[in-house]
């Protein structure tokens, strides 16, 4: 078998899948994809490298199955990808570290107004908008406060000052004195984005410490796994715009991942569903604990210029335009009877486990579908669904006096509660994307307007959910080929990248580069063409530090201001961001 060979994992919340795909060969007249073989597997957070292990293992079998060597394709493997959910859920369902949260800003608006978490400790010192410092740091009450955190259950410190990545040198110092008083890992607001914007760097860096433990656990089991497998190709993490970045980048910056889930649901629908070509798409991805949704416009997907919101936070993390909402497969059922005999349904974001159609100990949602039982059919043991869902009716005053319609009223009433979160949460995602100049991966061009006229639905509970969101969405509806594994696919397809930024100030004779710690000197005559070749070089040697040396880097902004130095004679101030595009290596062949 010719053309390169890749491997796509995507940890969800539920189930984790594979998929190994053989790439198109250069020069070929159809340059389409093929997929080799596909898995799935329960996922177990107690066990995650068993749980890698066990997709791989199952990934060999159906490679067997289809008469291919498994082992031997996976020994070919030059690309492997992963995506994962771990990270969204845990911030979702509240299971992700608690941060302490250090943070600076002189004098003006008090930062606290900003602040994230029941740990926050306001450090005295700040610099202007240039870095230049106008407060003196004492790190002293901080030293006090970070000490006491542990015994609190914090694990992890984030550290931000205001205009940090003008000048890094008070974050840093903030940054030693946490480390050395609570001895827990710090995150540096500094080193994740170089804009200015300090309520969404503070957001930026709480949520990279919240999650670092949990994405590192999840990249050790997985380079373990695909070591054991016979892997030994570099593996790379999506993040959240839909590009893949070496494992060393994202251990760094686990932030920039923390929406890989949703990217990688996206990569595989821009591999697997010609449709979303045509004029404006919703995803819908539902797994078992969320359901993530995007937009596409002619085939691309929407960017949020804004930056990545989580939580109801804005950060300064670049993201595809999605939102991820805690209804899934698995999502808990929480019903009420009255003594009217009203009954209120409930379902997530709470899972405590599989559904009853699958081995669980309470009914979900995925349970009410069966019981629904429309056309597209059951999904598991729709016995124990039935029988799960009328112990629950039953208990809310539903019993057997109220035949059959009673155990279906209660699942008519939580799917309808279900597709009505859904609904709001596309809705609010839409306007939410009309409210402001719209781009997408393809180009930085505005659009006038994004209305989606299709939907396409990928995941687990896709066939049993199609036709009621359809009712509750008012479009039509529908399910790729190999919609059970869109994730991975996704993730083997999706093609490396980076983004830099970098700002000058001739008049200071500076040049900083924030997510590199790097500073070097520039001349008063530095111009936007020199910064923004300098900012492209920087870029292309870091690739080939990761191991990508044949990326097409791009200059997407570059800004110009001039303005006076403390001397009063004129400067620059220079802004410049270089990329490597996010996109796919190729879509899946016809008929795949």
């Amino acid at each position: 078998m010719n053309g390169q060979i890749v491997l796509g994992i995507d940890a969800g919340g539920t189930h984790t899948d594979a998929a190994l795909l053989a790439l198109p060969e250069q020069g070929a007249a159809f340059p389409a994809a093929r997929l080799l073989a596909s898995a799935k597997v329960p996922t177990r957070h107690e066990d995650l490298p068993g749980t890698v292990r066990a997709v791989l293992a199952a990934l060999g079998r159906a490679a067997a199955a289809a008469g291919l060597d498994g082992p031997a394709l996976l020994a070919r493997v030059e690309r492997a990808t992963l995506g994962t959910t771990l990270a969204v859920n845990a911030l979702v369902q509240d299971r992700a570290d608690t941060v302490g949260l250090a943070l600076s800003a002189g004098p003006g608006l008090d930062p606290a107004h900003f602040a994230l978490g029941r740990h926050v400790c306001i450090v005295p010192g700040g610099l202007d908008h240039r870095g230049v410092e106008v407060t003196p740091l004492s790190t002293e009450a901080l030293a006090r406060e970070a000490a006491a955190w542990p015994a609190r259950g914090v694990a992890a410190v984030a550290c931000v000052g205001k205009f940090s990545p003008r000048n890094p040198e008070q974050e840093r110092r903030m940054g030693e004195a946490a480390a050395a008083a609570s001895g827990l890992p710090v995150t540096l607001g500094h080193s994740l984005s170089g804009r200015l914007n300090f309520p969404r760097r503070i957001a930026t860096a709480y949520y990279n410490a919240a999650v670092a433990r949990l994405q590192g656990e999840f990249l050790d089991a997985v380079e373990a796994a695909l070591a054991d497998a016979g892997v030994t190709a570099p593996a790379r993490l999506l993040k959240a715009d839909g590009g893949a970045a070496p494992l060393a980048f994202s251990r760094r910056e686990p932030v920039q991942s923390i929406l890989s889930g949703p990217a990688a649901s996206v990569m595989g629908v821009m591999a697997l569903w010609p449709e979303a070509a045509r004029g404006c798409s919703l995803l819908l991805d539902m797994g078992g604990t969320t359901t993530d949704m995007a937009v596409f416009h002619e085939g691309s997907p929407v960017v949020d210029r804004d930056g990545m919101r989580l939580l109801g936070r804005r950060t300064l993390v670049r993201s595809l335009a999605s939102v991820s909402i805690g209804v899934g497969g698995d999502s808990l059922l929480r019903a009420e009877g009255t003594a009217d005999g009203a009954l209120t349904v409930h379902v997530g974001p709470e899972r405590e486990g599989p559904a009853l159609a699958f081995g669980g100990a309470r009914p979900t949602l995925l349970d009410a579908l069966n019981v629904l039982s429309l056309a597209d059919g059951t999904s598991g043991d729709a016995a124990a669904s039935r029988a799960g869902m009328a112990a629950l009716a039953e208990e809310v005053g539903l019993g057997p006096e109220h035949g059959p319609d009673g155990i279906r009223q209660l699942a008519r009433q939580a799917v309808a509660d279900a597709c009505a979160q859904v609904a709001r949460a596309a809705r609010t995602l839409v306007e939410g994307i009309n409210a402001r100049p719209i781009y997408t991966l393809a180009a930085l061009r505005a659009i006038r307007e994004a209305r989606p006229q299709r939907v396409c639905l990928v995941g687990g509970p896709a066939r049993c959910v199609r036709e009621h969101l359809e009712t509750a969405l008012g479009l039509p509806v529908s399910i790729p080929a190999h919609f059970e594994v869109a994730n991975a696919i996704g993730a083997a397809l999706a093609v490396p990248t980076a983004v830099l930024e970098a700002y000058a100030d001739t008049g200071r004779g500076i040049l900083n580069v924030p997510s590199l710690d790097h500073s070097e000197r520039v001349g008063r005559d530095l111009t936007l063409e020199r910064a923004a070749a300098r900012t492209r070089e920087l870029l292309e040697a870091r690739l080939v530090d990761e191991g990508v040396d044949d990326a097409d880097v791009e200059v997407v902004e570059a800004d110009l201001f001039a303005t006076l130095d403390d001397g009063g004679r004129g400067s620059r101030d220079i802004r410049v961001t270089c990329q490597v595009r996010p996109g796919i290596a190729a879509r899946l062949a016809a008929g795949e």
